[in-house]
């Protein structure tokens, strides 16, 4: 092992070289600033991370951003169209509805017209079939003819179907004793009806007249056979 602490004579020294200091400092310097340089390249990437971090953090914020007010958006959308669709709907519905109505209006009236006619014809034919079995219903039509000329008229003409007359003929002074009757046969008259007149009054109360009459306050039109009846 070599002594590096012996003193060296002078003979021993091959060559000799000044030391400047100055290369120590340079040295340091450059160590230094090599240093400084890797510490800025380290703050370069650090502020490079940071940036990167921030630029997705803000995207990644934007995006849920943006995400919630597309959702946002969509959904008015769809209640939107939801709350146009309802509406359309409920005024179809509507019109529907009153388009029905009036249907079941217009058949309901078209029954109740048919009713009307139906219970118009059955009434036909049951008065009919009355008076050919009981011709004595033609009595109260008379005692109400009379009540219409009123009481001032103790006289009158009764004008009746010819086999109404040969029936009655006998039971009309008993029941109107209180009145000076003149009864005539008239062919023109069908069974069932009369013509009284006094002092040129006429009460028609002929089948056709009452029927009209009758059928008028049910706001029917018809005739008692479909023609009218001479008086």
């Amino acid at each position: 092992m070599r002594n590096y602490a012996r003193f060296i004579p002078g003979e021993e020294i091959q060559a000799a070289e000044l030391w400047n200091f100055g290369a120590i400092d340079t040295t340091a310097q450059l160590l230094e600033a090599q240093a400084k340089a890797r510490a800025s390249e380290q703050d370069q990437v650090d502020l490079a991370t940071a940036c990167q971090d921030s630029r997705q953090a803000g995207y990644a914020a934007g995006l849920i951003q943006g995400r919630a007010q597309a959702e946002a958006e969509l959904q008015q959308k769809m209640a939107d169209f939801l709350d146009n669709q309802a509406q359309a709907a409920a005024q179809h519905f509507g019109a529907l509805f009153a388009t029905t109505q009036s249907q079941l209006a217009a058949a309901q009236q078209t029954m109740a017209q048919g009713v009307l006619e139906l219970s118009c014809e059955l009434a036909r034919q049951v008065m009919r079939q009355e008076l050919s079995v009981n011709p004595n219903v033609l009595l109260p039509v008379i005692a109400e003819a009379l009540d219409m000329l009123g009481a001032e008229h103790r006289s009158a003409v009764v004008r009746m179907n010819p086999a109404d007359l040969e029936v009655l003929g006998g039971l009309m002074p008993s029941e109107f004793t209180g009145m000076a009757l003149t009864l005539r046969a008239d062919p023109a008259l069908q069974p069932g009806g009369c013509v009284v007149e006094s002092a040129g009054m006429v009460v028609d109360a002929t089948l056709q007249k009452r029927w009209q009459r009758a059928v008028a306050t049910l706001g029917l039109e018809s005739s008692w056979e479909g023609t009218s009846e001479p008086s």
